[in-house]
Parts: structure tokens; C-alpha cells; sequence
């Protein structure tokens, strides 16, 4: 991509290439869209910032699959936060949301925490829905590191199909108005499966010995990995600092191609015609347990949108 100077500071993500090595990479650069997801529930701050990096990661991770449908990232656990989700959708539409302790968070301070700290025992789980009709497939790791990007490193380690290093970050600005702004990023190389590599011995002697050429990819690898850990928390999240100009930055001496960057933005799959869905696959006497002063409330955990059902549209449902 030549013309690099009209690619969006925010909510992207940017894809590129490391040559003559053939590595992969993405930089997600996430500013209202993510900001928009945290504003609809009054998390604390602990809370926040993973579940910011989470959305980070998730896009991240998706941005490497062929897929048309809804790439998940979960994690369970018996500490504070007991649940964490984000998902991004083929066409960039993201969502998150977390379920936790209010006292039990509040016990354990303002400042950042660890995965062992605010999620307990527990598993990260990876999965990819495309809908009806097709084989779901679900990834799962127990919880193994202090950050989210180390519990997925755990999981690469035991994949042989995917190798990849993975940075996240997320950071609460104050605007020029006084408003606080929720931003966050995510780095990721990936190392492909030899078939899937491309220019790989571009500009190399295709006659050397394939240990010389393996040990040759080898190190381009380690660079890689060590050049994508220099990337500060700070760098990953700067709305001052453009997210092809960071990766120029990082990976100019090795050589970098950047693509043209796909866009992402907040947005949820509830409607009201899902939640009737819903209400009429239950029981009546399960409705009618919910009821309250003759209405049924149904809240999205990930918009926070409120579906209110009277009684006219209650017996509407049954009758259909």
C-alpha cells in the first residue's frame, strides 16, 4: 500500500507483512468503538482495561481466520470477574461484556490486576460460529499467566497449526473537554505453516540445505517476536501516533509491507425479534415467573437495550 497517509488513526485493523520472511501481522488500534462497548456498563476500572484488551485481542486473533460468521474469545473463572467475552463478526462488528462481584473486584483496588487475581482458576476458550449447518470449532487452555496475551501464548504453544506473539494494551485518556476515553491495541506476528508461507525464499538460494534454511527462518522468527515486544503499552494505544507509522517503526530495518486496513465498530445482535424468539421457545408458566407488575423485562448483557414486554404482547407470542 503506498498511500499511507488517509488510513484512519482509530478503530482498524491494520494488516502487514515482515520480508523477506513471509511473517504476518495485524495492529488493532481501537478508540470510540472500544470506548462505546465499556460506556454501556459501569465497570470498574480493573474490569475495564481486560475486558478492553480483550476486545483488542479478539480482533486480533479473528483478523487471522477465514471465516464468515462470529469469532468468539471467553473466559470463565471461580475469582472476581466469573465471566468475559468479546466477539468480533466477519464484517468488524464487535461487542463485550463481563459479569463479576462487585464487592470482591472493589476488595482488590484500582490499579491493574492479574489474570490469576480477577479471574481465578479457570479457561480462555476460542470460537469460531459460522452460523447453521456448519461444524463450530472451540479451542480451550486453562488460564496460564498474568496477562490475557500470555494465557493465549499458552495456547499457541500447544497448537502446531498456529505460532504467533501477541502484545494488548489499554489505557483510559482524558480528553480535551475533561471526558474520560477508553482506547486500547493489540500487536500480533504469526508465523505461518511452511505451505502457507509466502515469499519465504524470496531473494534466497533455494539450494542450500534445508537446515540452513530452517535456522535462517528460525531467526527471522525470534526478530520478529523481539521487535513486536518493543512496542510499548503507550505506543500501542497513542491516538498521537499512527498505527502504519508504528509498524514502519518496529519492523523498517527487516522490511515491512502494510495492506489496506479493514474497520471495526460497536455493534450488537440483539433485537427484539431474537428475544420473541427466545420468550416463545420458554414454558408459559417460565414467562410468567418473570413477570413483574405484568410485564416481562429482558436486558441485553452486552448493549445494555431493554426489551419490555406488556401483556398484550405477551399473549401475542403465545398466539403465534
Amino acid at each position: 500500500m503506498n498511500d499511507l497517509s488517509h488510513i484512519p488513526t482509530d478503530d482498524i485493523v491494520l494488516p502487514f507483512q515482515i520480508e523477506p520472511s513471509g511473517l504476518r501481522g495485524r495492529l488493532v488500534r481501537l478508540g470510540p468503538a472500544v470506548d462505546t462497548v465499556l460506556r454501556r456498563h459501569d465497570y470498574p476500572r480493573p474490569v475495564a482495561a481486560t475486558l478492553a484488551e480483550m476486545v483488542a485481542m479478539s480482533a486480533a486473533l479473528s483478523a487471522t481466520l477465514k471465516y464468515e460468521g462470529v469469532f468468539t474469545l471467553q473466559v470463565k473463572g471461580d475469582g472476581p470477574v466469573r465471566l468475559m467475552v468479546a466477539d468480533v463478526t466477519t464484517d468488524g462488528g464487535i461487542r463485550g461484556y463481563a459479569q463479576f462481584d462487585s464487592d470482591r473486584v472493589k476488595a482488590l483496588g484500582d490499579g491493574p490486576l492479574s489474570v490469576p487475581r480477577l479471574f481465578g482458576a479457570g479457561y480462555l476458550a476460542f470460537t469460531v460460529d459460522q452460523g447453521q449447518n456448519t461444524e463450530r470449532y472451540q479451542g480451550i487452555v486453562e488460564l496460564t499467566g498474568s496477562t490475557l496475551a500470555e494465557c493465549a501464548h499458552h495456547y499457541f504453544r500447544q497448537s502446531e497449526q498456529f505460532q504467533a506473539g501477541l502484545k494488548t494494551a489499554a489505557r483510559e485518556y482524558v480528553a480535551a473537554d475533561g471526558t474520560r476515553i477508553w482506547r486500547a491495541g493489540a500487536l500480533m506476528v504469526q508465523r505461518l505453516p511452511p505451505e502457507g508461507a509466502q515469499g519465504s525464499a524470496e531473494g534466497r538460494d533455494v539450494e542450500r540445505p534445508l537446515d540452513q534454511l530452517a535456522e535462517e527462518a528460525e531467526e527471522f522468527w525470534r526478530t520478529a517476536l523481539t521487535l513486536a515486544g518493543s512496542a510499548t503499552s503507550a505506543e500501542l494505544v497513542d491516538p498521537e501516533l499512527p498505527a502504519w507509522k508504528l509498524v514502519d517503526r518496529l519492523f523498517l530495518a527487516e522490511g515491512v509491507k502494510i495492506y489496506r486496513p479493514s474497520g471495526v465498530a460497536p455493534r450488537c445482535r440483539c433485537s427484539r425479534e431474537r428475544v420473541e424468539n427466545v420468550l416463545r421457545s420458554l414454558p408459559q408458566d417460565d414467562i410468567e415467573h418473570l413477570t413483574v407488575d405484568g410485564k416481562v423485562e429482558v436486558r441485553c448483557e452486552f448493549c445494555n437495550a431493554v426489551h419490555l414486554f406488556d401483556e398484550p404482547a405477551l399473549q401475542a407470542l403465545w398466539a403465534s
